[in-house]
């Protein structure tokens, strides 16, 4: 077994020896967001892949709405999600932010007079994460207590212990952990062992807050509660500022009740525009 596990042993180790890239450690300034986000004839094919995933889609999200994407596997949804993120670039089309382009093809985005700011594409698209938080579908918590939890990433000595109880709060989950007895020095045990299903989801909304971040996407993160409890969760987001834009991905369409529009992805595209009480709600899983 240790000889099996010698050469993956000396990939960890290269790894952990590289140098950390300066954009990781140095701190940028968020980039202005006051009105919407918008994609412009974006297209995106994976590497080596055939198929365009995205193809020329036209999108805009303006701030303090709630976004639900809809669609069948394979649709595009999570693509989208990384595309409006700055995770992956367009291979053609560009996003932009208030105007300001923050990824994406130069050239077309010249040819509409997009502003591209003296500092160009790759200063922007570091502003433009810094406003976003994103809550996956599966948490990933350490074994470690709720407040670095919350706070994750950050040195224990810099938490802002008032900014965690002030997020708690939002996210409606302050009253439960103020319950336990070693409040927000609980242990929450290897990959959050114990805490339940949907206190291991609120506390991603927590982090996300912590972060003062203003545009949270969620990836079906609800899908693995129960009924009852995916519809606490929900109803503790849709508490949340009215200034926060949401991006929900769901699989079941009862996650989307709250959302001021709904996009339904298929063939690369938009198929339709709706509303939750547009919806086939026979469709509700």
């Amino acid at each position: 077994m240790m000889r099996i596990g010698q050469a993956s042993l000396k990939d960890a180790l290269s790894l952990l020896e590289q140098p950390i890239p300066s954009e990781f450690v140095t701190r940028v300034t968020p980039l202005e967001f006051q009105e919407y986000i918008r994609l412009n004839q974006v297209s995106y094919r994976y590497p080596n892949g055939d198929k365009l995933v995205i193809k020329d889609l036209d999108l805009e999200i303006r701030k303090g709405s709630r976004l639900g994407i809809i669609g069948e596997s394979g649709s595009g949804k999570s693509t989208l999600l990384d595309l409006i993120m700055g995770l992956i670039c367009p291979i053609t089309g560009f996003i932009e932010v208030d105007g300001k382009v923050v990824i994406g093809n130069m050239n077309g985005a010249r040819e509409v007079g997009a502003e591209l700011g003296e500092d160009g594409p790759p200063m922007n698209i570091d502003s433009w994460r810094a406003h976003i938080a994103h809550v996956p579908q599966a948490i990933f918590l350490a074994d470690s207590s709720i407040v670095e939890n919350i706070a994750f990433g950050i040195p224990k000595d810099q938490i802002d212990s008032g900014r965690v109880k002030r997020a708690a709060s939002q996210a409606r989950i302050a009253d439960v952990i103020e319950g336990w007895r070693d409040q927000y020095r609980t242990r929450v045990g290897e990959r959050g062992v114990r805490l339940s299903g949907g206190q291991r989801q609120r506390i991603g909304n927590v982090r996300a807050l912590y972060k003062h971040a203003d545009v949270i996407v969620f990836d079906e993160a609800t899908s693995a509660l129960d009924g009852e409890t995916e519809e606490a969760v929900m109803d503790a987001i849709e508490g949340l500022s009215k200034d926060l834009t949401l991006v929900v991905v769901a699989h079941r369409l009862s996650t989307l009740r709250n959302c001021t529009e709904i996009v339904e992805l298929g063939d690369g595209g938009i198929k339709r525009r709706t509303s939750y009480h547009q919806l086939d709600i026979s469709r509700i899983n």
